[in-house]
């Protein structure tokens, strides 16, 4: 066959020689014929070997000599395969001598090379003969000719040409051969030109052609390391130490080719890595970063311990983290990431993380903001064995000074916790109260007030929709909640409980709408539509655009499709699936409507999405299990259903009988689950006859805080007052028995406020009992123990409780008119003010001096909770001795009484007068009660600047300014000058002036202080006026406790007038300022006689207001105690300026002392009209012009309307109380006075205002009590009381 096959060839290749001009298609046939006979024949052998060879060299000989002298170059692709085809077969069976002349050779291996370029062609019918050619080839190993042909050009375009036709399809059998080939030639000669090629293509990304070039120059590069090794080495290393210097364009991507050959070949590297620590040392940013990343990169191949073996390199990797550029430490920052996640347990690992935490408090916002990124991305990575500490500093970044970062920390937390609560519900990790601490921290956010996103509108979406993931299981998040409670502190209460007001009050308004538009038909369309904007206003505050969010509740008004109603109020049934009620009303809306993102979150504000009636039935199951006995844990519990009954009672429904016998089982008796039934006793319903005798048993046998709950209980579950009443006796039964009359007390004090008519129904036995067995009872006659807690004895704390007991029965809830007299109790706490007793009469022994403390405590506090509606009651005298616990001896005294003072005034529940207790306390002794002092004064200024200033703003208030902070400065001036350290009169002696009035000046240099106005040079500007104002009014007014203190009030308001206008660099007048002056009656009134001039000239008084603002900055250690009387040989001391401190708080619209509602012993009301002159301002001066008496209305409950409105409750057989009067200045400093029997308000001015209209027509004014008439007197008006009448006539 093979002779055959020769002769055929033999013939094909005469046939070929002959043709001078042969066609295309005859060549082909040809050459495939030719083809097919060389593949029949083998290469010689044996011992004919020779002889055979030589018949083989004929045979081919004229086809070779037609290849070479036309073939060669034909440009026929089919040809050029045929003809390669051919060239190779005759390379195989003439091996190992090639067939062709060198001359020829180049030739020969050009078309090889061509013929290669078409094998990324897998589809093509002709691949599987280039493949077979490129196998041909590798197995000859005759490539490596063209390296002793000089054809090295040939060996570059064939390097080339591989790498560009290889394909990840392609079979391994072709990859192998081109491997051969490859790593033929650079065995033999490896060149530069050939590793530039080789490294270009190691670095290739992208596409799939270069991630199989990429993959082949690997494999290239592990065959072939040896040989390459120097090579590389040289090339990587000048890269390192003088890259300039290097002329390949590769010197680019040197980074990325140490790390692809260090994975595949890491010991070609040994003597390249070290260098790298130049690189992190070098000035060049890009470098350094670029290393880093590198170096990253090394470090977090698994199995390579880089770390370990380049100990120098990987310290000065660490050393990156704090570099000077902030891309170089964000670039760290990316790189432990990977670095920790390869080896999380390892010692390296933990240097990174603690690279890592110092980078949390780095002062770049790109850093920060990367390290949170890292931090919780390692946490998910680690949940298990990551640092907690990490993770609680990772959660401070939502407290960062940026903005942008808070959100980020947010955004990323939330993550953490999400992944979190779902391996604790897979088994993985238990619950911890590190990952716990992440709500806590974004609660916090809620006090944020910079960024409208952190709002507690938003806040609880947060909670609602992102906190857990939305697969988790109501068991699971229920869990998770009793032990966020668990860690909660009052603050993250506080903030919770924010977010559940808002989203109650929500819910109420839009059941209020939901029923008035149900009601729509047959209703005055005009009343309907005030209702309803009345209604979208305060519903809109519950959104984070609450413009926005009214202008879509007034679309959706519009809407005609009840589907829609009925739906939101399905939103609002707590017994309904939240999620469920709320996929259905979005699917009725559908995704396309215009305001579909209000209406998403409107249902989501809607439904009970924070807490359902679920997360109570788990709470409860989990207090009926809790077989671990875990007391914290069960606390954290009852805990949180008290903050979820507080908001929602109804969502106890459904479940009383489970609470009922968990609440009767207790034992003892849990104070809390009494709360949440007092809370929820109206919503609920529960087996009363089974409730009511232990709820009796309470009140008689239980604790004083138990006794509260289960009469608020009582009172909540029983619709009549039979249960009150029958409680009642039984009470005063326990009370005349004595037993466990703290309880008692207190049971009856609660009940007196829930029901009046039931504890006035037993008056007649229970307050005679409390003054006679209790306040008149020596302490001898008790057997006195100690509480070493509070330092009280027992028969001290019977007193206070009967105390409290009898000023509850005196604050009714809901305003309930109140028969009895008050004036008994005045008497007993101005004595325990005092003295800190409750009696003159009871001699103290050395067991009753250490109580009066408490009791002078107890009284303050009683006179603090009175205030809020017998404030017009409270005599000068009284309310001096309350402030002056702010100088109390007892240092705890002082503390409660300040702290219990600030409570209560940011909640807006007291007179703002009582503010003058932080004033006093500003010289405190003790550094923490003078700095706290500072911040509750400071805040206090803020805040009620802020609302006053609404308030004018709004005309809420035109001509008033009781409500401006400034106006408490009437109030500390006349305590100052009634102070029993005032200096004596015969004193010159401008220091100790300077250190009496440091309240004083404290208090103006706060009020002028622009940044307690937020800036607000509107808020400055009402400071300033009016203090001037209420200084000039004081000086026209005198004493009306006491005449001989005129003198003292004259004189600290020229002192606090010189200050303010020290501090006047505006040029502010007073013609711009307020044209009346409220001042109360009680404390001052109108000079009867020739105004009182000072005994110091104007000299002085600026000597005392520059002793106090030179001495200002004295360290803290020379503050003297304030008010020290003059003596001759006094020393020296110096005023100091305390540590300011700022907080904000709440606000609410409230009473506010002057113009208060006021309640007086038998509940008497009385309402009457007031005339008040009415300012009339213009461009240049400010002029008073007096109204008639019924031009103002006066309406209950309201205290700061457009005009002045006053109304008041006096019972005139008991109520001695003075009567309040009103000065009313005009630019010149005149006064005119007004005097109103009811108010005893007295108007000072003068007769000839400038400017002023003169009055030709008497005007009338009904009123209901008892006037005075105005006499005018030429430059002074004297007001003289009179008989009761009906008119005010004004002359």
């Amino acid at each position: 066959m093979e002779e055959s096959a020769l002769q055929l060839v033999a013939k094909i290749g005469n046939q070929l020689r002959r043709q001078t001009r042969p066609n295309k298609d005859s060549v082909v046939k040809s050459l495939r014929e030719a083809t097919v006979a060389l593949a029949e024949l083998e290469q010689p052998s044996g011992s004919t070997k020779r002889e055979a060879t030589r018949k083989l060299e004929a045979a081919i000989e004229p086809l070779k000599e037609t290849i070479v002298k036309g073939l060669l170059r034909h440009r026929d692709k089919d040809v050029r395969l045929l003809v390669a085809i051919c060239a190779t077969e005759m390379m195989r069976l003439m091996a190992p001598e090639p067939p062709f002349e060198d001359r020829d050779l180049r030739d020969v291996f050009k078309l090889l090379v061509s013929v290669f370029a078409e094998l990324g062609d897998t589809a093509n019918s002709l691949f599987s003969k280039r493949a077979k050619i490129v196998e041909i080839v590798a197995k000859l190993k005759c490539c490596v000719i063209m390296l002793d042909i000089d054809c090295n050009d040939v060996v570059l375009d064939m390097f080339n040409t591989f790498f560009s036709v290889v394909r990840e399809n392609h079979q391994q059998t072709l990859i192998k051969d081109i491997l051969s080939i490859m790593a033929e030639i650079l065995n033999e000669e490896a060149s530069h030109p050939l590793l530039d090629v080789l490294l270009r293509n190691l670095v290739k990304e992208g596409t799939d052609t270069a991630s199989a070039s990429s993959q082949l120059a690997v494999s290239v590069i592990q065959t072939c390391a040896e040989k390459l090794e120097t090579l590389v080495c040289g090339f990587l290393t000048s890269c390192i130490l003088d890259r300039d210097a290097v002329g390949s364009e590769l010197k680019e991507f040197y980074h990325e080719i140490i790390f692809k050959i260090f994975e595949c070949a890491p010991q070609m590297l040994l003597a390249v890595i070290p260098n790298l620590t130049q690189e992190l040392l070098t000035d060049q940013v890009d470098v350094r970063i670029k290393a880093v990343k590198l170096i990253g990169k090394l470090f977090s191949l698994p199995d390579h311990h880089i770390s370990r073996k380049y100990d120098d390199l990987f310290k000065e990797f660490l050393k990156r983290f704090s570099d000077k550029s902030v891309e170089v430490r964000v670039s760290a920052l990316q790189c432990a990431r990977v670095c920790y996640v390869t080896n999380p347990s390892g010692e390296e690992s933990q240097k990174l993380l603690s690279s890592l935490e110092g980078r949390l408090r780095d002062f770049d916002d790109k850093v920060r903001t990367q390290a949170v990124i890292v931090s919780c991305d390692l946490a998910m990575s680690n949940l298990r064995y990551f640092p907690p500490k990490l993770i609680s500093q990772t959660t401070e970044r939502l407290r960062d000074k940026k903005i942008p970062i808070r959100k980020m920390a947010l955004q990323k937390l939330m993550e953490v916790y999400r992944y979190y609560c779902n391996k604790c519900s897979e088994g993985y990790i238990a619950i911890s109260d590190h990952f716990e601490q992440i709500p806590c921290k974004i609660l916090m956010l809620c006090y944020d007030k910079e960024c409208k996103e952190f709002r507690s509108q938003n806040m609880e979406l947060v909670l609602a929709e992102d906190l857990f993931p939305a697969v988790l299981s109501m068991e699971e998040r229920t869990r998770h909640w009793i032990h966020l409670f668990s860690v909660f502190t009052p603050l993250h209460l506080k903030a919770l409980n924010a977010i559940l007001s808002q989203k109650q009050r929500l819910q109420s308004e839009m059941r209020t709408y939901l029923e008035i538009r149900k009601k729509e038909k047959g209703n005055d369309p005009d009343d309907m539509q005030k209702k309803y904007k009345i209604l979208f206003l305060k519903m809109a505050v519950s959104f984070a655009d609450p413009s926005h969010a009214e202008e879509c509740f007034h679309k959706l008004n519009q809407m005609k499709v009840n589907n829609i109603f009925d739906s939101l109020a399905l939103l609002l049934d707590e017994s309904r699936d939240a999620r469920t009620t709320r996929d259905k009303f979005l699917q009725i809306i559908g995704e396309k409507h215009e305001d579909f993102e209000f209406l998403q979150t409107l249902s989501s504000k809607c439904s009970y999405n924070i807490f359902s009636s679920e997360h109570v039935h788990c709470i409860l199951d989990f207090l009926s299990s809790n077989t671990t006995g875990d007391k914290h844990l069960e606390a954290s519990c009852v805990q949180l259903l008290l903050a979820i009954t507080s908001f929602f009672p109804t969502l106890l429904r459904g479940s009383e009988t489970q609470f009922q016998m968990l609440l009767q089982g207790s034992n003892p008796i849990n104070d809390k689950l009494l709360e949440v039934l007092a809370q929820a006793g109206k919503h609920i319903s529960v087996n009363l006859s089974e409730i009511n005798p232990f709820l009796a048993r309470v009140c008689l046998e239980g604790t004083r805080s138990q006794a509260k709950y289960a009469v608020t209980a009582i009172a909540a579950l029983f619709d009549t007052s039979k249960q009150l009443s029958s409680l009642c006796k039984k009470l005063v039964e326990s009370l005349i028995s004595e037993q466990n009359i703290p309880t008692v007390l207190q049971s009856l004090g609660c009940l007196a406020q829930h029901s009046v008519s039931t504890f006035e129904s037993q008056a007649e036995e229970i307050t005679p009992y409390i003054y006679q067995n209790i306040f008149q009872v020596d302490s001898s006659d008790y057997m006195n123990s100690f509480d070493d807690a509070s330092g009280c004895s027992n028969s001290c704390k019977l007193k206070i409780y009967g105390l409290k007991t009898l000023v509850k029965s005196f604050l009714p809830h809901g305003g309930t008119r109140i028969k009895r007299q008050v004036n008994e109790l005045w008497d007993i706490l101005s004595t325990m003010l005092l003295k800190g007793e409750t009696l003159d009469s009871i001699t103290s022994c050395e067991s009753d001096k250490a109580c009066q403390p408490c009791i002078r405590l107890a009284a303050a506090k009683s006179v603090l909770r009175l205030s809020r509606k017998w404030d017009f009651h409270i005599s000068p005298e009284i309310f001096r001795l309350t402030i002056s616990m702010a100088k109390d001896d007892s240092p705890l005294v002082r503390r409660l009484f300040l702290d219990k003072t600030h409570k209560l005034l940011k909640g807006h529940a007291i007179p703002s007068r009582y503010t003058c207790a932080f004033a006093m306390a500003t010289s405190d002794c003790l550094k923490d009660l003078q700095d706290d002092s500072f911040k509750y004064m400071t805040e206090f200024i803020k805040d009620y600047s802020r609302e006053a200033q609404v308030h004018q703003i709004s005309g809420a208030q035109e001509g008033l300014m009781t409500s401006f902070p400034a106006y408490i400065v009437v109030f500390l001036i006349h305590l100052l000058a009634h102070d029993k350290d005032f200096p004596h009169e015969d004193c010159q002696d401008g220091e100790i002036y300077a250190q009496f009035c440091y309240p004083l000046f404290v208090l103006l240099r706060e009020l002028v202080n622009a940044s307690n106005g937020d800036g607000a040079l509107g808020i400055l500007k009402d400071s300033v006026l009016n203090l001037i104002c209420i200084f000039r009014a004081i000086k026209k007014a005198e004493d009306a406790t006491d005449v001989e203190k005129t003198s003292r009030l004259h004189l600290l308001a020229d002192i606090g007038h010189s200050f303010v206008t020290s501090t006047n660099r505006n040029g502010l007048s007073s013609s711009d300022g307020p044209g009346q002056i409220l001042l109360p009656s009680s404390l001052y009134k109108s000079n009867s006689r020739s105004l009182a001039q000072s005994c110091f000239d104007e000299h002085f008084v600026r000597r005392v207001v520059h002793i106090f603002k030179s001495d200002i900055s004295l360290p803290s250690s020379t503050l003297p105690k304030s008010g020290q009387k003059c003596q001759g040989n006094s020393t020296k001391s110096n005023v100091i300026k305390g540590d300011m401190g700022t907080s904000t708080g709440h606000r609410r619209k409230r009473a506010l002392s002057p113009s208060a509602l006021g309640a007086d012993g038998n509940g008497a009301s009385k309402k009457f009209e007031i005339s008040l002159g009415k300012e009339v301002v213009s461009s240049c001066d400010s002029v008073a012009t007096e109204l008639s008496l019924d031009d103002l209305n006066v309406k209950r409950n309201t205290t700061m309307t457009k005009n002045v409105n006053v109304n008041r409750s006096i019972d005139e057989e008991h109520s001695n109380h003075p009567s309040t009067f009103k000065i009313s200045c005009d630019s010149s400093g005149d006064v005119q006075v007004v005097c109103l029997e009811t108010d005893s308000g007295e108007t000072l001015t003068d007769g000839s205002l400038k400017g002023r209209p003169k009055q030709n027509k008497r005007t009338k004014a009904s009123v209901e009590t008892s006037v005075s008439e105005v006499l005018d007197m030429n430059d002074n008006a004297v007001a003289k009381r009179t008989r009761r009448q009906k008119k005010l006539n004004y002359v």
